[in-house]
């Protein structure tokens, strides 16, 4: 079987981690959680010369941009098989359109704000890899449940504002089909079948809970904080089929409401 190493083993690659054990395939990985240092540059590259594939889940830096993994460890990546989590981010705001893998990124087009994020994404792309690109990421211990108990909701209003989410395991399964089947380089999306807003999804939490909906608050009165406000100043559809097609996958929690069901 093969021999996984993951840089930056958190919440979602953590899932994928589990999913290859269980899949018979040695895993090792950097972070909190794993068993090699990330600044341990013998042991990190003893690890990758064992490494029959290697997947980052480690964002750029906020601070300078760059990425930490290639930065530190990018001349021993090439000609590996090589997987990234990158973010749907990548696309910026599309007032609502549908995008899909073949549509510009902001690094591709040199459209919309700077971000890092598509910076290191079209790095990964071109090294080789199979970049997964990610919408908001829900799952046990993080979803609207979580936040309506914790009397942490948030409802905006937006009118005609939609995202996509995605369920933590169904990233694991794409990313597992993609590792057992050596997939062919590229992008792919995954993220469910229903975008919608996220009004959408803490009213349906809200009544999942039978509790009170959260107040609707205006962008201005939200005083969110500049990343939080980023994200709802986006508005975009994230298509999934190139995923579904070319790995053959298709996601336990197609939407929201099965999502929400199976957490609660």
């Amino acid at each position: 079987m093969g021999h996984l190493l993951i840089f930056g083993l958190g919440y979602t690659a953590g899932r994928i981690a589990a999913a290859m054990r269980d899949a018979g395939w040695q895993v090792r990985a950097t972070g909190s959680a794993g068993d090699i240092a990330f600044a341990d540059r013998e042991a990190a590259l003893a690890a990758l010369d064992e490494a029959s594939h290697i997947l980052s889940s480690v964002p750029p830096d906020r601070t300078s941009g760059s990425d930490p993994v290639l930065d530190a460890y990018g001349e021993a990546l090439r000609g590996r098989p090589l997987f990234y989590l990158s973010s749907t981010g990548v696309y910026g705001d599309r007032a609502g359109a549908w995008v899909d893998e073949a549509t510009p990124t902001i690094a591709q087009s040199g459209e919309g704000r700077r971000n890092a994020r598509a910076e290191a994404d079209l790095a990964w792309l071109n090294l080789g890899a199979r970049v997964f690109r990610l919408p908001g990421i829900y799952g046990p211990g993080r979803s609207a449940l979580d936040r309506v108990r914790e009397g942490k909701a948030r409802r905006i209003d937006l009118p005609g504002q939609v995202f996509s989410r995605v369920h933590v395991d169904d990233i694991a399964s794409g990313v597992v089909a993609a590792l057992v089947q050596d997939a062919p380089a590229g992008a792919y999306n995954l993220g469910d079948d229903l975008p919608c807003s996220g009004n959408e999804v803490t009213e349906h939490a809200c009544r999942l809970l039978g509790l009170p909906l959260p107040p609707l608050e205006s962008l201005e009165a939200a005083n969110l904080s500049d990343m939080a406000r980023g994200f709802y100043m986006e508005n975009r559809r994230v298509a999934n089929g190139k995923a579904k097609r070319g790995l053959g996958w298709q996601p336990r929690y197609p939407t929201y409401v099965e999502g929400l069901a199976a957490l609660l």
